[in-house]
């Protein structure tokens, strides 16, 4: 691993996901070299207000939709927009 925080790998990790697909916060703890650190992984999310990380597309192991902090329903209607889930 490189001298990058699990934040920046965390973002850089969610940044990667594209559109209309999602992916889980244990998958991008995963991805970000912690794969048990999926609690932080929302916790860091939810202090994300960068658009260029498109934070919508992290959903829960269940799939439901988890947290997001511009609202739960921006959430679904970005994801539903993007054609990752359906209305």
């Amino acid at each position: 691993m490189n001298n990058t925080s699990f934040t920046e790998r965390v973002h850089e990790v969610v940044k990667s996901i594209p559109k209309g697909s999602v992916m889980t916060y244990k998958g991008v703890a995963k991805a970000a070299g912690n794969p048990n650190a999926y609690r932080a992984v929302g916790t860091i999310l939810a202090k994300n207000y960068d658009s260029t990380i498109p934070c919508h597309r992290v959903i829960n192991s269940d799939g439901s939709l988890g947290s997001y902090n511009r609202g739960k329903a921006k959430k679904r209607t970005l994801l539903i927009e993007e054609g990752a889930i359906r209305g």
